[in-house]
């Protein structure tokens, strides 16, 4: 699975360092290097809605603090 974070500009204001810190914190935490590659892009069009995340071509809007509930229901539930 491979998971793209925004680190433009919007995005980092809205807390993407932290969302893709605890992002590598949990992929560690769940022994998933080998199954979740992750990987900065530069904007994503969701601007202002939280930081935009893409799995499969489909784009999410997290916040910092909602990205331990996104990596349950979106990213463990489909592995």
């Amino acid at each position: 699975m491979k998971i793209l974070i925004c680190v433009g500009s919007t995005c980092h204001l809205c807390g993407s360092k932290k969302v893709v810190n605890r992002f590598q914190e949990l992929v560690a935490e769940h022994h998933l290097q080998d199954k979740v590659e992750l990987a900065g892009k530069f904007c994503m069009g969701k601007c202002g809605e939280g930081v935009s995340v893409m799995i499969n071509d489909t784009v999410y809007s997290v916040k910092p603090e909602e990205v331990d509930t996104f990596f349950k229901n979106e990213v463990l539930a489909k592995l």
